[in-house]
């Protein structure tokens, strides 16, 4: 059993090394035709329409989601549905990206005639600059002659891997040419875990703030603490600026027969910790954990409060 498990890994070595070194082929053959496809891309205003039958379809379809998901406009579309009538979706604003690694596949001949029929721009991602496909594009991103993981040479493997990694590298130079940033981001990934990763600290802060002065007598710390709810108080100074917090227990370990004739700053908690409102959420959390504390001040550079994120707020998003 022992034998057998370890000539599988060493098989499974061999898998990764094979398509490693396809990746490596691919990115030492990457050339002007990339550059000018990423152009040609970033310079339409219509959609990128990705397109591919079999292994090389499923690698399109993630691609499109990529491209879709960081500021590319991009869809999916099946050659043998395009061939049915879906060939409407298609407009001379978007720009087609077709992968195959043979280059002649059948089912794509219906659409690539129409492309070129009707002046819709084809960059094709094959192995052969000799094949229908190639000569049917405008730009021709030609992948390297590589050997497939599987023993037979025959189920795409390697190819594969390339044209995913073919497809990344294009969605991520547009990216950067575009400055797609975290904000942008953001806005397209609102669900799902990543949403959460991205929530910014002002995404959840309250901003009806506890606000007392370092002179501000108990009785109206008490009312501030009771009106506002939050279970604490910043204390400012002169200046606005954040100089101490008082908790419940700050209250509550400092009561005796005088409590009503302190004020503010004989009871804070002075120089306390804050965090940025452009900081991510999912950091406020972890420092309300660390710190077993239950809320945390929201302030700018210049210590001015500005916010206050509670930890329920954190637990809400699923953030805890």
């Amino acid at each position: 059993m022992g034998i057998q498990m370890n000539d599988e890994l060493d098989y499974a070595h061999s898998v990764f090394a094979t398509e490693i070194d396809g990746l490596r082929q691919a990115s030492a053959g990457l050339d002007e035709n990339f550059t000018a496809a990423i152009d040609l891309i970033y310079a339409k205003i219509g959609h990128t329409i990705v397109s591919g039958i079999g292994k090389a379809g499923h690698i399109g379809r993630k691609i499109s989601a990529t491209m879709a998901s960081t500021g590319t406009p991009s869809f999916f579309l099946h050659p043998a549905e395009a061939s049915h009538g879906d060939l409407g979706v298609i407009s001379p604003d978007d720009i087609l990206l077709v992968l195959s690694l043979s280059g002649n596949t059948q089912e794509l001949i219906p659409m690539l005639n129409y492309a070129n029929r009707f002046g819709v721009e084809v960059i094709s991602i094959t192995a052969d600059g000799s094949s229908i496909l190639a000569k049917s594009s405008k730009i021709v991103i030609q992948m390297p002659n590589i050997r497939e993981a599987c023993p037979h040479n025959l189920a795409p493997t390697t190819s594969t891997t390339v044209m995913a990694a073919l497809g990344d590298a294009l969605a991520l130079c547009l990216l950067k040419r575009k400055r797609f940033n975290r904000d942008d981001f953001k806005k397209l990934h609102p669900g799902g875990t990543l949403g959460k990763r991205l929530l910014q600290v002002s995404d959840l802060m309250h901003t009806n703030l506890p606000l007392v002065m370092e002179n501000c007598p108990m009785p109206d710390v008490l009312r501030e603490m009771s009106e506002k709810s939050f279970g604490c108080a910043f204390v400012i100074d002169a200046n606005g600026k954040i100089v101490g917090i008082i908790t419940d227990g700050d209250l509550r370990r400092s009561i005796a027969p005088n409590f009503l004739e302190l004020r503010a700053c004989d009871i804070m908690t002075g120089n306390p910790g804050v965090i940025s409102p452009d900081k991510f959420a999912q950091e406020a959390t972890k420092i309300m954990n660390q710190k077993k504390i239950t809320s945390l001040i929201v302030a700018l550079e210049d210590r001015r409060p500005c916010g206050i994120i509670h930890i329920h707020d954190c637990l809400r998003a699923g953030l805890a």
